[in-house]
Formats: C-alpha cells, structure tokens, sequence
C-alpha cells in the first residue's frame, strides 16, 4: 500500500525539483550558446543575435581554429601540465596522506593542524608570485641559467603549483577508514611499507583517489590566473591554451576592454568571437569525455574521504 503523500512534503519536492531544473539549465545553457555561437554567421554573432541556437549556419570558424598552429601547441601545453601535474600531485598526496593517517606517525595533530592552517589563511598573492619567481630562480640555477625565463616554466607550473590541502585531508580521511586489522594482516605476511601502501590503501580507496585525480585533473586544465602570471609574454611557446584564448580575445574580439582595432588580427569582430567559442568547444572535449568514466567514483569518493569515522 502506497503511504500518502502529505503536502508539505509534496510542496517541498515540487520547490526542490523546480530548482535542480533551473540549476541544470543553468549549467547547460553557456555550453549550448558557446555551440550556437561557435556555428552561427559571424554577422549574427556580431550584432549578438545569437540567443541558444545557431543563427545562420557556418564550419569556417572551427576550421580556421584547426589551422592555428599556435592554438594546437598551447593546447598540447595544457594536455601536458594537466597530465604530468595530475601524477605528481597524486603521487606526494597520497604519501603525505598516508603518513597523517598513521597514529603511530610523530607530531601527527601538528602536521594536520598546519595543513588545516593553510585553508583558513594565506600568504597571499603577491608572497605566493615571489615563491614561484624564487622557485622558478632556483630551477634555473641546477641548469646554469640566470633567470628563471632561462627554463622551460611549464616544469614550474607543474612542480610548485601542486599542494591542496584539502585533497590530501580527503585521502587522509579515507585511508583513516580501512580497517586496521587488514594492515596487521599484512605485515604478518612480511608486506612492507609501500606494499600495504599499494597493495592495501590504495586499491581500497580507489574511489576517494579517482575524484581526487579529478579535482586536480580539472584544476590543471583549467589553470589561468598564475599560468598567465608566472610565464607572461616572455614564454608564449609554453602558454596553456586558457591564457591562449585569453590573449586571442584581448587581441581580436571586444569582449573585453582590452581589444584595441588597430593590432587585430582578425577585422571582423564577429569572426574572431565566433572563433573564440570554437576555441572553448574543443578546449572542453576532453573533460567531457574522461569526465563519464570517473563519475561513478565521484559520490562515493567525496563521501570516503569527507566523512571521518
């Protein structure tokens, strides 16, 4: 017998499925328009007719983005720190996280306290720019270089752009919920450190470790502020393509103050914007496609390593 929905409960999901509708429209609608923009007539996109879909129809602006050569190279930059920076920030995050996870570990609760420290305040952005420039001097010192533009910078971006305090608490977390007796089992079985490491923490907190791999996946790839900063004009071979695409529009389109006509390379305003759109279309075909395999970890990872037992 089906129980009776009262109406107070009826009226509570009425309001809280309207908003998850209006939230997930929301949500689709820039991806929808983006498209529309990215087919639409260069005049259309000019005059700002396009509202959702296509207005007039045109494939010149994404083959023109596939005949920069530049927007490739920028773009395999980005396919390169995302990747790279993704298995160094995994690597010393699950060992920073099994270590605070270990009872036994010395000052433990002052490691935890000042990795919780750096969530509540920080250096700020001019101190965090003078470590990176310091840091990028000292890479360039082990190679007998002067200046940290004499490296390839996006080694820096990589290495001293990695720390998350928050991941390492997620895997902490879920490495403090396996059980201990499945750890004494192991080392009876002679299993050394790194074994249980590997054979035991990691494969029984797969979940929590694939959406951390996600957030510092899409963090990478969608790195633009200190990418933009730390490299600047001197190393435009090692842009990402988010500080491409930035440069692209503060140069061709008047989608921000900084277009100035004279320098455009591309005259028609509306060509150039519709280009930028394509630009955005493909630089999110990969999180699009890696994103469907790593959802089913997401809530359970989230929920492993966010919960403390």
């Amino acid at each position: 017998m089906k129980r009776k929905i009262e109406a107070s409960e009826l009226i509570f999901k009425i309001i809280a499925y309207v908003l998850l509708i209006i939230f997930a429209i929301l949500c689709v609608y820039p991806l929808l328009y983006a498209l529309g923009s990215t087919f639409s007539a260069w005049d259309s996109v000019r005059d700002g007719k396009v509202i959702l879909w296509p207005d007039g129809f045109q494939i010149e602006s994404f083959r023109l983005v596939f005949m920069d050569n530049q927007f490739w190279v920028n773009y395999s930059n980005t396919l390169f720190v995302t990747f790279i920076g993704t298995i160094w920030c995994l690597v010393y995050s699950v060992l920073g996280a099994y270590a605070l996870s270990k009872k036994r570990l010395m000052g433990r609760h002052g490691f935890n306290f000042f990795l919780v420290f750096t969530m509540w305040f920080g250096a700020g952005v001019i101190p965090q720019y003078l470590n990176y420039q310091q840091t990028g001097a000292v890479f360039a010192s082990i190679v007998g270089g002067s200046s940290m533009f004499d490296i390839d910078l996006k080694w820096l971006i990589v290495i001293a752009m990695g720390m998350n305090a928050t991941n390492i608490i997620l895997l902490r977390n879920s490495f403090e919920g396996v059980p201990s007796e499945i750890e004494e089992a192991a080392r009876i079985d002679g299993a050394t450190e790194l074994q249980i490491l590997t054979k035991v923490y990691i494969p029984m907190s797969k979940a929590t470790i694939a959406t951390v791999a996600l957030f510092f996946g899409i963090s990478r790839w969608n790195g633009y502020f200190w990418a933009y900063k730390v490299l600047g004009t001197q190393q435009q071979y090692s842009w990402p393509v988010q500080v491409y695409m930035r440069d692209f529009i503060d140069t061709n389109t008047n989608l921000t103050l900084n277009y100035v006509a004279d320098t455009a390379d591309y005259k028609d305003i509306g060509q150039a914007t519709s280009m930028v759109y394509a630009m955005v279309v493909l630089a999110m075909v990969p999180i699009l496609v890696i994103y469907p395999f790593i959802q089913k970890y997401f809530a359970k990872g989230v929920n492993m390593g966010g919960v403390k037992e």
